[in-house]
Order: structure tokens, then sequence, then C-alpha cells
């Protein structure tokens, strides 16, 4: 049988080119470390490592959220930390107030601290985020969560929630609404009046009552925030099990990917020794087999 000269060129050079591309493959697979360069290099483990990379992109986005939730609850739990202090003292100054041997000018002496107080409270509910939006007005971020017409504090804000996603199918409330604030505040302005304007001193039954029911507002409001308070430190234990268990898949996730795509060296080393062999054969070959003609068999 007859091989043209064309057809012996064109198998030889299909061969050369063969081999050196998976030469030139091994290589790199050798120098990265990497069994897959691409898809095409091992289809179904290209799949679970796209999978697995999948997974673990949306695990990443899980924890940023969880840490910035985390950021928010803990200046959350600040403020209401803060607004239970003033109540506090709040509370005590009312203890006070209500001492049957206070005269008109002891309970006037109270007044400035009871509306410094007061003040406080209103400002820390009032707060807003860099961003510039109202943290304890529910979702109505852009309203300021209590408003005073000149006469009487009211909530503007709403009770709703705003969520985040912390896990598949978990959420997470990042706000706190103060529904209810308004009308502790207002029965304070009522005790400040009380007291600036008291002839009597504090063995008065109207100013013993006015005093007894702040006193009772504030011994509320202050169990209502302390509640809350436990909330938030309920939730930032629960988001930090969370970020550890999704550190867990993470971890898990990383070393099945390293394992997938781990090349083994030896076995790596054998096939490039195996295909440089074929290659110098294959060059050894096409050198000798050029150089033939019919008078080297005649």
């Amino acid at each position: 049988m007859r091989i043209a000269t064309t057809q012996f060129h064109a198998t030889m050079n299909r061969s050369l080119e063969l081999n050196q591309t998976s030469v030139s493959r091994l290589t790199q697979q050798m120098a990265s470390g990497k069994s897959v360069m691409l898809p095409s290099d091992d289809p179904v483990t290209g799949v679970r490592m796209s999978r697995l990379a999948r997974e673990e992109a949306i695990i990443d986005q899980y924890r940023e959220n969880i840490g910035a939730v985390q950021i928010r609850l803990s200046k959350n739990e600040s403020y209401l930390t803060g607004m239970v202090g003033d109540l506090a003292e709040a509370h005590d100054l009312l203890v006070w107030a209500a001492d049957g041997s206070n005269t008109p000018d002891d309970l006037k002496s109270m007044v400035d601290s009871l509306v410094s107080l007061r003040d406080s409270l209103l400002y820390t509910a009032n707060t807003r985020d860099q961003e510039g939006k109202y943290l304890f007005s529910g979702t109505l971020t852009n309203t300021a969560p209590i408003a005073f017409d000149g006469t009487a504090y009211s909530y503007a804000g709403n009770e709703g929630e705003q969520k985040v996603v912390v896990g598949n199918g978990i959420t997470q409330p990042v706000n706190v609404n103060l529904g209810g604030l308004d009308a502790l505040l207002n029965k304070m302005n009522e005790a400040i009046e009380g007291l600036r304007n008291n002839t009597d001193g504090s063995s008065e039954e109207t100013l013993k009552t006015l005093i007894g029911d702040t006193m009772t507002a504030v011994a509320s409001t202050q169990d209502q925030l302390a509640g809350k308070i436990a909330k938030l430190g309920g939730a930032q234990n629960v988001l930090g099990t969370l970020d550890t268990n999704h550190a867990n898949v993470s971890l898990s996730n990383k070393t099945a990917f390293t394992e997938l795509g781990q090349l083994d060296y030896g076995v790596a080393a054998s096939e490039l020794s195996g295909y440089n062999m074929a290659l110098q054969a294959t060059y050894q070959s096409y050198s000798k087999i050029s150089n033939l003609s019919l008078f080297n068999v005649l």
C-alpha cells in the first residue's frame, strides 16, 4: 500500500500537535496544581466544582449580611440601654418628688433634670444612621418616629420589620420600633408642668397621683425596652451560631473544591513523561521517514 506524501505529512503533523497540546496542558496543570483548567478537561468534576463555587458565593453573602446585621443590632442595643439608664434616673427623681416633705422650691429644682432626661429620650428615639435613616420608626425610615406638634408627642413610625436574609429560608429583623414611647413623654410633660407649677408641695393629692402615674409609666417603659434589649441579645447569639455553621459549611466546601480540583502530581508526571517520549519518537520517525526514497529499497 502506498502512502501519499501529503497524507504522511498531515498524519505526522496531527500527531505532533496532539502530543504537544497534551504536554502544554499537563505543564499548566503542574504549574497551577489544578487538575481541571477548563470544563472540558473533566466535565463531571467541572459541574461539581461549579456548584460548590456557587454555594460558596451564597454562603459568603449570608455571612456578610450577618456581619452587617450584628453591627446594626449592637447599635440598637446600645441606644436602648442608654434609654433604660435615662428612665432609671427619671424614676429616681420621681421617687424623690413623691416624698411628702418636699417644698414647692424642692420640686421646681427637679424640673430641669426631668426636662433633660425627657429630651435625651426624644433625641435617642429619633436617632439616624450614617445614611440619614431613622432607626426606630419601623419601615418608615425617612420619618422621625417621635413627632411633636407643640402640645403633645405622637408616634409617627409603624411596627413593620426590616428583614435581612441570613441563611437558606432564614431572615432576621434588624429594626426596633418605639411605639408607645410617645405616651411616656406626654406623661413626663404632665409631671414636669405639675412640678413647675406646684404651690403646695408634694403632699398635694393631685400631684401625688400624677407622680405615681408617671412612675408607673416609666417602669412599664423600662420593662418594654429591657424586653427589646433581651430580644436583641438573643438574636445576636443566634446569628453568631448561624455564622459559625456557615463557616463550617464553607470550610467543607473549600476542602471538597480543593480535593476535586487538586492535581495528582505522580500521575501527571508519568503522563508528561509519556507524552514527551511520544514527541521525541514522532520527531525521530518523521525525520527518518522524510529522508527515505525508493532508492533506499533498490
